[in-house]
């Protein structure tokens, strides 16, 4: 059974940092391409970002681009998300989710992954 499991939310001032993980106790982060998305109250999901299974190719929102960064350790099956130069407007509740299937581009919609986490509320204040 897949369980995604993110941590490091919280609230921070705006121009603070957060950084969260994702991770299973499978291998489940380690083996699939893995990507963020965020959900506003009132909003929609939200692509962030995803990254490639070996780590080379990240891929951005332009929203959060230049400021936030993904990267992985699949030794130890986690995936993270450091977000920098935080404003109130990334305030959102952040989810990890996996995509078992192959890459293909443009994996930016919440039906290109197949597994998610329960998320973690980010709040940033002005």
């Amino acid at each position: 059974q897949v369980q995604l499991v993110e941590s490091g939310g919280g609230l921070v001032q705006a121009g603070g940092s957060l950084r969260l993980s994702c991770a299973d106790s499978g291998r489940t982060v380690s083996r699939n391409i893995m990507g963020w998305f965020r959900q506003a109250p009132g909003k929609e999901r939200e692509f962030v970002g995803f990254i490639s299974r070996s780590g080379a190719a990240t891929e951005y929102a332009d929203s959060v681009k230049g400021r936030f960064t993904i990267s992985r350790d699949n030794a130890r099956n986690t995936v993270y998300l450091q977000m920098n130069s935080l404003k109130p407007e990334d305030t959102a509740v952040y989810y990890c989710a996996a995509r078992p299937r192959p890459y293909r581009d443009r994996i930016y919609a919440s039906y290109d992954y197949d597994y998610w986490g329960q998320g973690t509320q980010v709040t940033v204040s002005s």
